[in-house]
């Protein structure tokens, strides 16, 4: 018989207790939400056992958190999608199912509540002890093991080193870096790459940009070309040159000079992007060199692989990829008339370099909404490649509007087309970009507000959160040597400590439902989550007071806090403060944060 079943008739009425702990039956740890799944499907499993409900096919089992508290912590409708196949009313079901649950000591009570749903609420003994299971855990806090170790490569950004990054490049990077971080923190082994387009017509582009201005400042008359990169930053990188190099290079021929002028501009331009993208709190593990794809010989294997396979033709001078023989609306070009190959070429090389001569397990590309007409055919190739297209994931994100005083910015000062990242950088900082860019899910176009990025005041999310982390940290200065890691958790019984335990104890099944649906997004509205809910229990308790005991325990909570807005701010790659001022604030401010 399960733990505290009632034996009142519960459907007669909307919501019926059926079952309230009386007994301990073990610790459930800090994953709640699985580990409430998996009762719920030991519960099913034991009602068709006894007949309680009929062996029919049990549908994945949902668990949400219910609009309303007094319906509990989480909540299932599994009832409502067994209706179907059981033949019987959902309450029947979900009644059936509750009978048979046997309940630990971290749920407290159990419901069901019409049209079918199975409440769960939270033990305050179990809550009350996760603010220690918090403090143990300490920066690992969050971490999963959802991944099982899984090799996994994130490429991102990979912007042409041609010119700055713009805005939109900080987009990418914001997601494809907190994705990395996510993917870790769920147990992947994730390794994050920039792919350097490092060879083509954009490459040749910039070289006879840069050359044309070059030559133009040491007196010599040299047309620009019509297709060139225009803005300053050409003029930047000609100028170096001059100084570095006098005019050595109006002494080569002009196809050598040009090459050579190129590679010094691309090198020059590839370490702004190092340089930005690090200001952004950006990291990789690896800069991968299209260039290397044709120096190793790789791109004449896989073209070969292709060959051998059936899938090239050469026709109209070109070497054609057939990808309609794979139900591609129609073929690619692989290599052009003039034998240079097409970065749709690169792709297939670089891709296969991946997946089999790296072995990773998943790749996922972060690329511009631009590209999506890209993602079918590089699929296809991995299929002619034998390489099941299913590992590949490209998550395509739009466009990023620069906006002050509700007006569109439209061009930088440095291209005199776009706003640069670094621009951005300069005028925010790091921590508005990261979390401003985040924040949105990819597939959605979004105003990046400059004046509201630069606000100090809780309109502006990053420092509304930011501001909580550094009151934890101020009000754990101002306890001073009150040690509260004597603190005795039984004490936090109030409802706003409580309410923060409960969101805190949630950042798991954050980083799981962020790494299962690769979308960082969710993370920081869970931080201004956490955020609402500490400020809430900082105006309703104080917390150093003349009780020493509950003092100690309320700070230990306020510690464990402190560290749960750390490392959710950690995965969106923005920094956590110990010290910040509203612009109002005094300078006996931390005299108030008790």
């Amino acid at each position: 018989m399960p733990t505290g079943t009632s034996a009142e008739p519960w459907y007669n009425d909307e919501v019926i207790i059926v079952a309230r702990l009386t007994a301990g039956c073990g610790v459930v740890e800090a994953m709640i939400k699985e580990d409430i799944r998996q009762l719920l499907a030991e519960a099913i499993e034991r009602a068709q056992r006894n007949g309680a409900l009929p062996a029919v096919p049990v549908p994945e089992i949902n668990l949400d958190h219910p609009p309303d508290e007094q319906f509990g912590d989480y909540a299932s409708s599994i009832a409502l999608k067994l209706k179907r196949a059981a033949g019987m009313a959902p309450m029947a079901i979900a009644g059936a199912i509750s009978a048979n649950l046997e309940l630990p000591r971290s749920i407290s009570l159990v419901q069901v509540a019409a049209p079918g749903f199975i409440n769960f609420h939270l033990s305050t003994e179990w809550l009350q002890e996760q603010v220690e299971a918090v403090l143990r855990a300490g920066e690992q806090h969050g971490q999963i093991p959802l991944g099982k170790g899984e090799r996994v490569q994130v490429e991102f950004v990979s912007g042409n080193p041609t010119g700055p990054l713009h805005i939109g490049s900080g987009r990418n990077g914001a997601l494809g870096d907190s994705l990395a971080r996510v993917l870790r923190a769920a147990g992947y082994d994730v390794q994050r790459e920039y792919y350097i387009n490092d060879a083509g017509t954009q490459a040749e582009r910039l070289s006879a940009s840069v050359y044309a201005r070059y030559a133009q400042l040491l007196g010599r008359e040299v047309e620009f070309p019509q297709d060139g990169y225009p803005g300053e930053y050409v003029v930047d990188l000609a100028r170096a040159l001059v100084e570095a190099q006098g005019d050595r290079f109006l002494h080569l021929p002009q196809e050598e000079a040009t090459r050579e002028v190129g590679r010094l501009a691309s090198e020059r331009v590839l370490a702004w992007i190092r340089e930005d993208l690090a200001a952004m709190n950006v990291a990789y593990d690896r800069w991968f060199s299209e260039r290397s794809l044709y120096e190793s010989g790789l791109f004449t294997q896989v073209l070969q692989l292709l060959r051998s396979r059936g899938y090239v033709a050469e026709r109209e001078g070109a070497v054609w990829f057939t990808s309609s023989d794979l139900g591609h609306e129609k073929d690619e070009v692989l290599v052009r008339r003039n034998g240079q190959p097409t970065y749709f070429a690169s792709d297939i090389a670089y891709h296969y370099e991946k997946f089999v001569q790296r072995t990773f397990a998943r790749v996922i590309d972060v690329w511009g909404a631009d590209h999506q007409g890209q993602v079918p055919r590089l699929k296809a190739a991995l299929k002619a490649l034998d390489i099941d297209p299913d590992r590949l994931t490209v998550i395509l994100y739009q466009l990023v509007n620069v906006v002050r005083e509700g007006k569109p910015v439209r061009m930088g000062k440095r291209t005199g087309t776009y706003v640069t990242l670094r621009e951005v950088l300069d005028e925010v900082g790091p921590d508005p970009i990261r979390y401003f860019l985040v924040a949105r899910s990819p597939e959605a176009t979004m105003d990046f507000d400059l004046d509201l990025a630069k606000k100090q005041s809780d309109e502006n999310p990053v420092f509304y959160v930011q501001y909580a982390h550094a009151r934890t940290a101020s009000i754990l200065r101002y306890a001073g040597e009150l040690d509260y890691r004597v603190g005795d958790v039984a004490l936090l019984q109030a409802e706003p400590e409580l309410a923060l335990i409960r969101k805190m104890v949630q950042l798991p099944e954050l980083v799981e439902i962020a790494a299962q649906g690769l979308a960082p997004h969710h993370l920081p509205f869970y931080a201004q989550d956490i955020a609402r809910v500490f400020h809430s229990f900082y105006t309703q308790c104080r917390v150093v007071s003349e009780d020493v005991a509950l003092s100690r325990a309320r700070l230990k909570l306020v510690a464990a806090c402190k560290l749960v807005l750390a490392n959710t701010l950690h995965l969106i790659g923005v920094s956590a403060p110990e010290e910040m001022r509203r612009p109002t604030d005094s300078s006996a401010e931390e005299a108030d944060l008790s």
